[in-house]
């Protein structure tokens, strides 16, 4: 089949969404004959997307053929193993578990992650707390970086924290060197022909550009697909409650190790992050403010941070958690906040930008307009899935120390997806792997991530018994044993001279 291309994109919006998408639509059409243009106001605000990254993020890198020792330093970016979530619970002995970016190298102890925690569920008194069989929880624990020159057995998956303005900015260098046009400027006015596409955009120089595609990276005032096309929205809020965010820069001790981490803690109306970068921790509380305001939560995210924010300034953020039906519509693509937003709790948000724009080159370049139902519903479900694991978080808390709390664990706003998942879980021997195929619910996270999610969170029947001879166990000593050796082939994670 003859690939169809688009002869020039209009991208409306820079940030990092917008200089993801140049990058990647310039990379796989460019030289093929297609112009890309990108519209920003330094006028508009930019609304970083989070400063963390899953291991999708060094798939983009390598699709563009950038080395790490080229980005990084210019984004003061830091090696990521995974997420740390302390205090989600109170009735486990441990209220903390790590969730980890699993490789090759972690197949047979994952394997036996699942094994044994199969048998916890069923009432077998055994260890099956995620962070004893995962080689990045080991990692994390030592402030090791995952990248390591040794030989190993399989490759290793790792994200990245980095600061998001001036990953747009190196970004937005690269592709102007590579031809992408850029424009300084602010659309005032859009046209729209008798079919509801867009025809042309005048800007406030008098400029009048017109596109065979627009891309709408406008951020949450979703400029071309909202107020223009009016694409239905669908909102994540009866299940999700956190509506708002504060973020406050703190110091960092550049003579010790790097925590290689996002560190994810449970405080009274939601939870605050802490990303290490290079330069210093970015810190934020995402909250709800149907049961705090935002001066008592910046006080308390203050007295969480401690000393090291001390006359740091403090960005109050409002967040509109949703999506839209259509993230392909007429002539018009949304990626980023324009499209939809999931709270940053397992930093998902570039992880979503890079998947919409993969999957559009894709299928626009099969059949152009008549893959756009596959499209918007592959879209759909991945954020419908993200948006499921993270609801999980809250239902399975345990605490009683505030309503909140007690609110987010409402059955009734779950999915009938995550219902299905956590009313299998619960069963001792329901086949987990069946169910999560069952319901599409792997389409963001595998099995193990849903593992550790469960486990993680202590969901097990509190009477235990002594395992049954007929039972086999896998030896966690035995583990134990090999990561101490494996994890002395990673160096510290220490800042870069």
């Amino acid at each position: 089949m003859q690939q169809t291309i688009p002869r020039k994109i209009t991208i409306v919006g820079g940030g990092t969404a917008g200089w993801m998408s140049a990058s990647l639509l310039h990379h796989a059409w460019g030289h093929l004959g297609c112009e890309v243009l990108v519209i920003d106001s330094i006028d508009i605000p930019k609304i970083g997307v989070g400063e963390g990254s899953t291991p999708a993020l060094k798939r983009f890198f390598e699709t563009l053929n950038i080395e790490e020792s080229e980005w990084m330093p210019a984004c003061n970016a830091t090696y990521k193993c995974g997420i740390s979530f302390p205090s989600w619970t109170t009735h486990a002995a441990n209220n903390h578990y790590f969730h980890p970016f699993y490789s090759d190298v972690d197949l047979k102890t994952g394997k036996a992650f699942i094994h044994n925690t199969d048998l916890r569920r069923q009432g077998v008194n055994i260890d099956a707390h995620p962070d004893h069989y995962w080689l990045q929880s080991f990692l994390a624990k030592e402030y090791r970086s995952p990248k390591s020159d040794a030989k190993l057995n399989g490759t290793m998956e790792y994200g990245y924290h980095f600061d998001s303005a001036l990953l747009g900015e190196y970004l937005k260098t690269r592709a102007k060197k590579l031809g992408v046009l850029h424009a300084s400027d602010t659309v005032e006015q859009i046209n729209t022909d008798q079919n509801n596409n867009i025809t042309q955009l005048i800007t406030q120089s008098g400029s009048i550009v017109t596109s065979e595609l627009f891309v709408d990276c406008t951020g949450f005032s979703s400029l071309l697909i909202g107020k223009t096309l009016a694409a239905t929205y669908h909102s994540y809020s009866d299940g999700l409650l956190n509506d708002s965010a504060i973020a406050i820069a703190s110091s960092i001790d550049r003579s010790m190790p790097i925590p290689p981490y996002t560190e994810s803690a449970a405080l009274s109306a939601g939870w605050a992050w802490k990303i290490p970068l290079s330069s210093r921790y970015g810190n934020g509380y995402v909250y709800s403010s149907k049961h705090i305001s935002p001066e008592k939560a910046e006080a308390e995210l203050r007295e969480h941070i401690g000393p090291t924010c001390k006359d740091m300034p403090a960005k109050h953020i409002s967040m509109r958690l949703g999506r839209v039906e259509k993230h392909w519509h007429k002539n018009v693509l949304a990626v980023g906040l324009s499209q939809g937003f999931i709270e940053p709790l397992e930093a998902t948000a570039l992880m979503s930008v890079q998947f919409t724009l993969e999957e559009f080159i894709q299928h626009y370049s099969l059949d152009n307009l008549s893959q756009q139902n596959s499209f918007n519903s592959k879209i759909n479900t991945m954020l419908d899935s993200i948006k499921d694991y993270i609801q999980a978080h809250y239902f399975l808390n345990t605490r009683n120390d505030s309503q909140y709390w007690i609110d987010v664990r409402n059955k009734q706003a779950c999915s009938s997806k995550l219902r299905q998942i956590i009313a299998a879980w619960d069963q001792p021997l329901a086949d987990m792997e069946k169910i999560l195929t069952a319901t599409d619910s792997k389409r963001a996270y595998l099995t193990p991530s849903w593992y550790c999610l469960l486990a993680g969170k202590a969901r097990f029947n509190q009477q235990v018994a002594d395992i049954p001879d007929d039972k086999r166990v896998v030896n966690l000593d035995n583990i134990k044993r090999y990561f101490n050796i494996v994890t002395q082939h990673f160096p510290l994670h220490k800042h870069r001279n």
